[in-house]
């Protein structure tokens, strides 16, 4: 008889500007730096609550031929090695190629994957027998908040963006995040403490 692997919670994060600091169209794996203060609690994530580590990413610098997949290869296992040297290990990366304006042919078009859509959470949830219901998704942009939603995960809204005061001029706020910090260091430490 064949057991089943019981479905488990997982932390998916965003990559640029929120597990690593924000570049515009990193490139090159020295453009990865990890945020400051993370390695400890993504640990504890992991080892203590059991949690999947997932990095969810929209790179549409594939779709505007900015780099190659070659160049983004390298840059993802130079992220492997960083977050390694700090204890922590991932347990994928799952990237969006795609957006509307690209130049690469089979990369130009609208997609189920591109942040806001769920997409990638789901095929990873599929992939790694996760359980939304129980998971976060962090990131530094509204897009992010609400790939988590559309998941059916709870999330975290982190940077300047996340605590900026709302203003009653422009287009509505998304819904609210589960939580919003300063840091992602600082979201990470709040999701240990309510038990991952």
């Amino acid at each position: 008889m064949t057991s089943v692997r019981p479905s488990r919670a997982a932390v998916f994060l965003d990559r640029d500007g929120t597990l690593t600091e924000a570049r515009h169209y990193p490139s090159r794996p020295a453009d990865l730096v990890l945020q400051p203060g993370i390695g400890p609690w993504l640990r504890t994530l992991r080892e203590d609550h059991g949690a999947a580590l997932v990095v969810v990413t929209n790179q549409s610098g594939l779709a505007r031929a900015l780099f190659t997949d070659r160049d983004l290869e390298a840059m993802h296992r130079h992220l492997r090695d960083e977050l390694a040297a700090v204890g922590v290990e991932l347990d994928g990366i799952y990237t969006c190629p795609h957006h509307v304006d690209g130049v690469v042919p089979e990369l130009t078009r609208r997609c189920s994957c591109r942040k806001p859509e769920p997409g990638m959470l789901l095929r990873a949830a599929t992939d790694l027998r996760l359980d939304l219901s129980r998971s976060w998704m962090i990131g530094d942009f509204a897009t992010d908040v609400e790939a988590g939603r559309r998941a059916g995960c709870r999330t975290a809204w982190v940077g300047p963006r996340a605590t900026a005061a709302t203003t009653t001029a422009g287009p509505p706020p998304p819904p609210a995040p589960t939580l919003r910090t300063a840091t992602t260091a600082e979201a990470l430490r709040t999701i240990c403490r309510r038990g991952g």
